[in-house]
């Protein structure tokens, strides 16, 4: 999802797409300690749409359109 769409959702949204992220980053650690993982770049990638995701959320918060 794309940050210009992210910033469209409600913050309730941005919370359980959090949520959700941090389940699915959970999954892929836990398959990468078995050595079941083929894309090790997805978890930086889910890393990297938490962290945007936490800062829209600041952002809506403080009331900011940066």
């Amino acid at each position: 999802m794309r940050k210009s769409e992210m910033r469209q959702l409600a913050v309730d949204d941005l919370r359980q797409r959090v949520v959700d992220s941090k389940d699915e980053l959970f999954r892929l650690k836990f398959q990468l300690n078995s050595g079941q993982l083929q894309n090790y770049r997805r978890i930086r990638e889910i890393k990297r749409e938490i962290a945007q995701i936490k800062t829209i959320i600041k952002e809506k918060e403080l009331g900011g359109s940066v």
